[in-house]
């Protein structure tokens, strides 16, 4: 199984990245993990965009979802796409969400994406078993855990701190986790992580690695690193562009 980072800016696009959006291969499948602002131009340096075999959207918040609009430009108007709808799995309410953002409300979206509903039961996606848990944030949103060829990547989307992801995480090789809160006090409960937060749960878990995601660029990514080695050393900072083998 290998992981590109198409993007890793949190809360929307940074200076050097786009914002939240994973590619995961394995025997030639492709899932996209979230497509944030930014990331579909990116995405395009990388892979094909007809040769994605699913989208996984873990909220229907604009930094996970909003650049969905540009790939129904690109699917309808290239002359590149397959010409077949692509699977996309999603929290109650995407058609709606992805349709405001890209043209209006009751815009039919059908024939470029095969809308399936998250719903907390495990699926089959191509090569990979999949399971979710619902995270802390303050709309839905769903955790992942794609197993294949004996091993498991776990992408947390966006949460607080959350018992339901460290069981998701269990025993998984790798733990693509949001550090987005700095480690100061008054902080909201149930939206975000902070880098020891992130380290606390890759420790309970378990994991074999943990690779942080989704720091705004206004947040200072080193001491989010430091935070979570304090507590789980094998902590690394993703980094745009770069691919990691699971």
């Amino acid at each position: 199984m290998r992981l590109t980072v198409v993007g890793c800016s949190g809360s929307g696009p940074g200076p050097a990245s786009p914002a939240s959006c994973y590619l995961v291969e394995h025997d030639g499948f492709r899932v996209l993990l979230d497509l944030g602002n930014g990331a579909f131009g990116t995405l395009q340096s990388l892979a094909d965009p007809a040769s994605v075999d699913a989208l996984y959207l873990s909220h229907l918040h604009a930094d996970h979802c909003l650049d969905v609009a540009p790939f129904v430009v690109w699917h309808r108007y290239s002359g590149r796409s397959r010409g077949r709808p692509v699977p996309l799995y999603a929290p109650p309410g995407a058609h709606r969400r992805l349709a405001s953002a890209y043209y209006g409300d009751s815009a039919p979206l059908e024939d470029v994406f095969d809308f399936t509903v998250l719903t907390g039961a495990p699926f089959e996606l191509g090569p990979f078993a999949v399971r979710t848990a619902r995270t802390a944030h303050p709309v839905e949103c769903h955790a992942v855990r794609l197993t294949a060829g004996g091993r498991s990547l776990v992408y947390t989307g966006d949460t607080g701190a959350s018992a339901a992801v460290v069981e998701l995480a269990r025993g998984a090789d790798v733990l693509l986790a949001e550090a987005a809160h700095p480690d100061v006090p008054g902080l909201p409960p149930d939206l975000h992580l902070t880098g020891r937060e992130a380290g606390e749960h890759a420790a309970e878990a378990g994991v074999g690695r943990l690779l942080l995601t989704h720091v705004p660029a206004w947040i200072d990514a080193a001491a989010q690193q430091a935070d979570a080695r304090a507590v789980f050393a094998a902590a690394e900072l993703v980094a745009p562009l770069a691919t990691y083998d699971v």
